[in-house]
């Protein structure tokens, strides 16, 4: 009777640890989304409520529930503080039962989160900040990329530069993780290009005067002026530039550039920029009807950022429930074994190291005579798929990639 029953347990015993994922279940029987977002500054229309109402609408597409539990969408404003965005995603896993936090579009707020979430095994779908570091140095099993970074974005835009001889540039950069990261880019590639940095200047973040930036820019004689900087600032250096006239004789390259920049500057003035993006609304039918609909709820059209938290919402949610579970390496696990399409993305896929990889595409900012509608912006020049956008994986030093 013993030997029986002695084997019967290690049955059961040997039977549990067969179980899959799904006998893991939902955490405190609700999945909770965060959205930690720039809700008040200068990157709060990048993101902003616009990237929670983009939550809000993945989650309701999505049935409002999973694997039969309410779907919980909680959101802060990071005030683009790393340690004000640290104390709050510590209280949301800590105290409030968050599952996984999102956009964060802010380079050093993305790494202080970053390095919680891996501490406590906690899933991070990051839209928002630019720096390599997070599927570098600072990857981590429960780490998603998602949207863009600084390697791809300034990969696509010097070497289409580079290629018409412009070997001699000068950078403009916002003086913060992001702003250096896009800065370091952009060197690496020129000269790998065969061409040379000749200066650089940095400027605080939100800066209201550009004009010494700009003349300083002016004097380099370079032959091209690359902006690291984002949104307000990258508006502002953009209009400074004209008003200077820089662009009557460099070349202005913005580096990250998003379609509520261009509506802020206008098509006089962005008339003619060429640039990399994630997402461009009016691109295919899938993108046209999912941004109509975001602009039903908020009155103008999606970001990169924005129509990238719906898909990382969406396919996060996928993957909860295709694990069985909200246990952050379980489903990160199960992300990296999915094909991503939807209006966003079609054919992409995480990669061990978190980096999700997708086509990217190069626009012309339109003149003013060849818009025909509001938000009618941009001419599609060109697909860059997305194996060579990004940075090849053998070059990561992502501790999690297997090294041939």
């Amino acid at each position: 009777m013993k030997r029986l029953t002695a084997l019967a347990a290690a049955a059961l015993l040997a039977a549990a640890a067969a179980l899959p994922a799904q006998a893991q279940g939902i955490s405190g029987d609700v999945v909770k989304i965060a959205v930690l977002s720039d809700m008040s500054g200068p990157y709060a229309d990048t993101g902003g409520k616009g990237s929670v109402e983009a939550a809000k609408m993945a989650i309701a597409d999505f049935g409002g529930t999973v694997l039969g539990k309410k779907i919980e969408l909680v959101f802060a404003d990071h005030q683009n503080k790393a340690d004000v965005a640290a104390t709050r995603a510590r209280q949301w896993f800590d105290s409030d039962g968050v599952d996984m936090v999102m956009n964060m579009n802010n380079s050093a707020v993305a790494i202080a989160v970053n390095g919680l979430a891996r501490e406590r095994a906690k899933m991070v779908m990051n839209t928002g900040a630019v720096t390599t570091a997070l599927t570098n140095e600072q990857c981590g099993p429960t780490l998603v990329h998602y949207v863009y970074d600084s390697y791809a974005l300034t990969n696509v835009a010097v070497k289409g530069v580079l290629a018409q001889g412009k070997k001699d540039w000068f950078i403009i950069l916002v003086d913060y993780a992001g702003g250096k990261a896009m800065a370091n880019a952009a060197a690496e590639f020129v000269e790998a290009g065969g061409g040379r940095v000749v200066g650089q200047v940095a400027h605080p973040i939100n800066t209201g005067d550009f004009a010494s930036y700009v003349n300083q820019a002016q004097a380099s004689k370079a032959q091209v002026v690359t902006l690291a900087n984002a949104s307000s600032d990258t508006v502002n250096t953009i209009k400074a530039a004209h008003n200077f006239g820089l662009t009557k004789g460099q070349v202005l390259v913005p580096q990250l550039m998003l379609i509520n920049d261009i509506h802020g500057l206008g098509l006089r003035l962005g008339q003619g920029l060429v640039f990399a993006t994630a997402f461009y609304w009016d691109r295919t039918p899938e993108s046209r009807a999912w941004s109509r609909r975001y602009f039903e709820r908020m009155k103008k059209m999606p970001t990169m950022v924005q129509a990238g938290d719906y898909s990382a919402v969406t396919t996060y949610l996928q993957a909860v429930q295709a694990a069985g579970t909200d246990d952050g390496p379980a489903v990160a696990r199960q992300l990296k074994t999915m094909k991503i399409n939807d209006a966003f993305s079609q054919n992409g896929y995480v990669r061990e190291d978190g980096r999700m990889v997708h086509d990217m595409y190069v626009v012309q900012v339109k003149k003013p005579e060849e818009s025909k509608a509001p938000w009618d912006y941009y001419k599609v020049l060109s697909t860059i798929p997305g194996d060579q956008a990004f940075r090849p994986l053998f070059r990561s030093t992502c501790k999690l990639v297997q090294k041939s």
